[in-house]
């Protein structure tokens, strides 16, 4: 049987990226996949490509950081599927505009501050009572080695991918009696179209990082474990997947 038959997952920033690699390989694995992203087109692309290869999907339009968007999201996938089973929180991400405390801009806080740490908070806030409802789920959320190591140049990006971590255990703490496992993902540095633009092969991350940066898939391959029975046991837990950086 494939490792997610019968379920059904939303995954949000699912049009590009870590979502997109996600939705693919979930829906290889028997899972219905909702594909939500900020752009529909982007989504749309996807659940084509899904159904295409013989699997069941719905793209719809959702904004992580506004609570309107985000119910509409939900309940489109519930009106589609029935249920929600997984919840793979991949929207988000920082940007040029962030650096350190001292010099950052303030609206550049506030925007990764509601993409990354609100919009990850909105989502599980409307998901959770669905996976009540349905017997349990799994809530895979997606921090980075930022928030588990110090790092520098990036504080608004790792301050809220640091409350999505601590937000996460809090959430498994409260939850388990329900069947929901909430674990999160830490990775390094994941090669998306986005972020291979400007990481070139002489990079320092190339050497500081002992089995080199990730690609989208290494990261879905992550989550599928983690959306699957097979990590049943697992709640709570912070996962790295930096390439050995964090030990350099």
């Amino acid at each position: 049987m494939a490792r997610l038959e019968g379920k059904t997952a939303l995954i949000t920033g699912g049009g590009n990226g870590i979502g997109k690699a996600a939705a693919i390989r979930f829906a290889a694995e028997g899972s219905q996949i909702i594909v939500a992203d900020f752009n529909l087109d982007a989504g749309e692309d996807v659940a084509q490509e899904i159904r295409r290869l013989g699997g069941e999907a719905k793209a719809v339009s959702g904004d992580v950081g506004d609570e309107s968007s985000v119910r509409q999201m939900v309940d489109v996938g519930i009106a589609a599927f029935g249920k929600i089973d997984v919840l793979l929180n991949s929207a988000g991400g920082g940007s040029t505009r962030d650096g350190a405390v001292t010099d950052l801009e303030l609206d550049e806080f506030w925007r990764t501050i509601r993409v990354d740490l609100y919009g990850t908070l909105l989502c599980c806030r409307m998901v959770i009572p669905e996976m009540v409802k349905s017997g349990g789920g799994s809530i895979i959320n997606i921090s980075s080695l930022r928030a588990v190591i110090g790092t520098q140049g990036a504080d608004a990006y790792t301050a809220s991918k640091g409350g999505v971590l601590a937000m996460t255990r809090a959430i498994a703490m409260q939850w388990a009696e329900n069947g929901i496992r909430a674990n999160v993902m830490a990775p390094g540095v994941v090669l998306t179209e986005r972020v291979s633009a400007f990481i070139k092969k002489d990079n320092p991350v190339y050497q500081k990082s002992l089995l080199g940066p990730s690609d989208p898939i290494d990261v879905a391959n992550l989550a599928l474990y983690l959306a699957s029975d097979e990590s049943r046991k697992v709640t709570g837990a912070v996962m790295r997947l930096d390439g050995g950086a964090s030990i350099y």
